[in-house]
């Protein structure tokens, strides 16, 4: 390949993969997700099942498909990815509501279609685009394409959430529809679907833009595929990450910070609501969240470029640490600014990951080690789940504290000390296990 050709090639692959993140991750349904659901028809119970149906889907597809992507090439999981995120979407936007158990079964195959799609997509992009950039002499490039990537998604994030949340209001889209001389009857059922269909035509805009992306050619090729291949390959990235103590350490490191901060997150609509903010702002307080990158990006790119990485990790102990301590509290209106510190920590935390994996894995295995990168991140969320659910029952039984607001509060007590124990004890496992993580990527 002659540079000016990897140099082209880099330029548009970074292109593509912005433009991918953009419209893979900015679903206009995320505001009214739960919501959707049950105005579709599905039950709590269901809707639990659903996610729990995705949730396993994920995690049982996460390091086969980086595998596939080493193997086959990092085009046609993209590709693939984008298939399934149209089917996806077609399925929910017209999937009939008369028939209860048929709309289940329909919004099952959608669950499994986006735990594929989701599955598929981690790892592939970002190895494509790092393996452009290093042909092309620039992998230095690499944590300002994040920046620039975390920025692009933010505003898609916040425009997804503010219109996919408009959309979904009868009353709101009937008084457009009068403004622009429509008249028109405006109901539930009327605005039901528009959410689905804006994410469906995005899904369509991002299988086109797979198209675009330019596979890296790689010295062995791509051999026929069988079961025993993927299995090795699977084994060989697994025995990789065990033999290489700084991808071990910054895999186990996200999980621990991410999972906790994301557990908390999750929670965010309860949180504001305890700290006096109406319904109607929850929206806005989310497209501010999604522009904190704006700051928090250029801030993690520093960090990575000219700190070591134990430096990072205690700028995300002392975030968390502080977030978690800060809505303990439950400050009516200023509480915001404490899960914004956590907000910041959740994506310093997943720029660092994507920054050092990518950095020190090897092309052909790239993919599958940031497959399982994925699934530690979510067999770590799994379990802050199981013991976020155990410690609810402690408080609810032992405790005798009401479920309710009341327990939210009393649970939201332990997040400080469990994350700062947690930060503690990765630091001293890192100190023993691998001494030397601050020297390891100098002497790269």
């Amino acid at each position: 390949m002659k540079p000016r050709d990897a140099e082209s090639i880099a330029k548009r692959n970074t292109r593509c993969f912005i433009l991918f993140r953009v419209l893979f991750n900015a679903r206009f349904y995320y505001p009214v997700f739960a919501i959707i659901f049950l105005d579709f028809g599905i039950s709590l119970s269901q809707f639990a099942l659903l996610n729990a149906i995705w949730a396993a889907t994920i995690i049982l597809a996460e390091v086969p498909s980086g595998a596939l992507s080493d193997l086959l090439g990092r085009k046609k999981l993209l590709v693939g990815t984008a298939t399934l995120m149209v089917l996806e979407m077609a399925i929910w936007a017209f999937a009939p509501k008369g028939n209860p158990a048929l709309l289940f079964w329909l919004l099952a195959g959608n669950r499994v279609l986006s735990g594929l799609g989701e599955a598929s997509a981690s790892g592939s992009d970002e190895a494509l685009v790092y393996e452009s950039l290093e042909r092309a002499g620039r992998k230095k490039d690499w944590s300002s394409v994040l920046e620039k990537t975390s920025k692009a998604q933010s505003i898609a994030f916040m425009i997804a959430m503010i219109v996919g949340a408009l959309v979904y209001d009868p009353a709101l889209v009937s008084k457009l529809a009068g403004a622009l001389g429509v008249d028109a009857v405006v109901d539930k059922e009327s605005t039901l679907r528009l959410p689905l269909y804006l994410t469906l035509i995005t899904s369509i805009l991002c299988w086109v833009n797979c198209l675009g992306f330019v596979e890296i050619e790689k010295e062995h090729g791509h051999p026929e595929l069988s079961a025993r291949d993927a299995f090795r390959q699977t084994f060989s990235a697994g025995r990789w990450i065990l033999k290489t103590p700084f991808a071990l350490v910054v895999i186990l490191a996200g999980a621990f910070a991410d999972s906790v901060i994301r557990m908390f997150v999750t929670l965010g609509t309860e949180y504001y609501r305890l700290v006096q903010y109406p319904e109607f702002a929850l929206g806005f307080i989310g497209a501010g969240m999604s522009l904190l990158n704006f700051v928090v990006a250029p801030a993690s790119r520093w960090l990575v470029d000219t700190k070591t990485p134990g430096v990072v990790f205690g700028v995300v102990s002392m975030l968390g640490t502080l977030g978690f301590l800060g809505v303990s509290f439950f400050v009516p209106y200023a509480g915001v600014v404490f899960i914004a510190l956590l907000f910041a920590a959740f994506s310093m935390t997943s720029f660092a990951i994507s920054f050092y994996l990518n950095r020190v894995a090897h092309s052909a295995i790239r993919a599958t080690v940031l497959s399982f990168k994925g699934m530690a991140l979510n067999l770590g969320y799994g379990f802050i789940g199981v013991v976020y659910a155990r410690l609810l029952s402690h408080l609810e039984h032992a405790r005798g504290i009401e479920a309710g607001d009341a327990l939210f509060v009393a649970s939201a007590q332990f997040f400080t000390p469990y994350f700062f124990a947690g930060a503690v004890a990765v630091a001293v496992f890192t100190l023993v296990y691998f001494p030397r993580i601050n020297q390891f990527l100098k002497d790269d």
